[in-house]
């Protein structure tokens, strides 16, 4: 089963007992397997989904042997494959990751195609990932297409790219990759220590053994003893990677057309439909803003005009704030600068290093100038042929 489809068929399922709405169900949903709801309807629920854990962990363990021994094809590429994922459902920060290795690598002169899954897209083929980073990356080729493998020769037959960008790769082995990061959220690094559904691991923690690189992301947003903590973890499993620890810092506030600088204070209402709604929170706190009021939805919740409305009710009813906030993820959805007849932006957020550079950098040189352009007089690997097959070894 695919770790989106598990989470969701989790969310769903809590909200064919309980008949609640989607929103709700979901926040139920986390609530139960984080254990912050007690009780015998809480406990209940985890002994189910305990229970729908075992046939998922079955699943999950016999394609990564089939992958491990050979037995299933894994597809290379003519040109390297860079890949950031995850290790856990819910977010950890890949899509301004993902954007900011493709300006990194578009700054060394180098062709680059994003790929994708296109979970959740929309009538026009994208979904909010793609619609967000395209603001991001304007001109930059983006393909979603669910076989990843199709996805790359499409890529290689119609843009002759220097590199492939893999959004959310991890567990798409089938797709050889020169270079795998892994991003862990330092708020939420293990999902509850459980398989979905019973959890939020799309994986067992076993799987790191696979990264070439871990970043740990809202690093900031944690004590030291607690990033310690987390790190000496992800170095049992992940002994082999390079370890690096990632903030994200507002860069200042969109508003459609071009980023408004930070205000030094403010007193804001904020809304979110992301896998990681605190982390979102978070930040804005860290700012030291008011938050007025905070709402949140379904990680990629495709905003109706009946939520719109609501929002916009919302917005209108409080008090004190003086602007609307959301993610760029949001944002792209929404099609609209205000709510309520309050100014709507989306907090703009960029990923920065704060500590492990240096081997982050030896990493994807490794990972790239060993397979680099033509023009520099190396060859490149025969085009990919989705029928064909390379064995990747352990790190496939």
């Amino acid at each position: 089963m695919d770790p989106r489809a598990a989470m969701r068929v989790g969310s769903e399922l809590t909200g064919a007992v309980l008949g609640r709405t989607t929103t709700e169900a979901e926040t139920r949903f986390r609530e139960w397997i984080s254990g912050k709801r007690r009780g015998l309807e809480a406990s209940a629920a985890r002994a189910a989904l305990k229970l729908a854990e075992w046939p998922y962990r079955f699943a999950v363990l016999a394609r990564g042997a089939a992958y491990d021994r050979g037995w299933k094809r894994i597809h290379r590429a003519s040109v390297p494959v860079v890949s950031v994922g995850n290790l856990t459902a819910g977010g950890t920060g890949k899509t301004p990751v993902v954007a900011w290795l493709a300006r990194r690598f578009l700054d060394r002169g180098l062709r680059v195609v994003l790929l994708s899954r296109g979970y959740r897209a929309g009538r026009d083929g994208r979904n909010d990932e793609a619609m967000e980073l395209a603001e991001r990356l304007p001109g930059v080729p983006h393909i979603q297409n669910a076989d990843r493998v199709a996805g790359a020769a499409e890529a290689e037959a119609r843009f002759q790219p220097d590199l492939l960008l893999l959004d959310d790769g991890f567990q798409h082995r089938r797709l050889h990759r020169d270079l795998d990061i892994v991003l862990i959220d330092a708020l939420e690094p293990f999902g509850h220590d459980h398989l979905l559904p019973r959890g939020l691991l799309r994986e067992p923690l076993t799987a790191l053994r696979r990264a070439h690189v871990i970043g740990l992301t809202r690093a900031d947003l944690v004590d030291a003893a607690t990033r310690d903590r987390v790190m000496e973890r992800i170095g049992r499993y992940g002994a082999e990677a390079a370890p690096i620890e990632i903030a994200f810092q507002p860069s200042g506030l969109w508003d459609g057309e071009r980023i408004e600088p930070m205000p030094v204070s403010a007193e804001v209402g904020a809304f979110c439909g992301i896998g990681n709604p605190d982390g979102f929170r978070r930040t804005l706190e860290q700012l030291g803003w008011k938050l007025a009021a905070f709402r949140t939805f379904p990680d990629h919740y495709r905003y109706e005009p009946a939520d719109l409305a609501d929002l916009d009710r919302w917005s209108a009813a409080l008090t004190g704030a003086d602007r609307i906030l959301c993610t760029r993820k949001d944002w792209v959805k929404l099609g609209r600068a205000t709510l309520g007849n309050r100014p709507l932006r989306a907090l703009t957020i960029e990923p920065a290093i704060v500590s492990g550079l240096d081997a982050f950098e030896r990493a994807l040189d490794a990972a790239i100038l060993p397979r680099a352009r033509d023009s520099e007089g190396i060859p490149r690997s025969p085009r990919i042929d989705p029928s064909g097959t390379s064995n990747a070894g352990r790190r496939a």
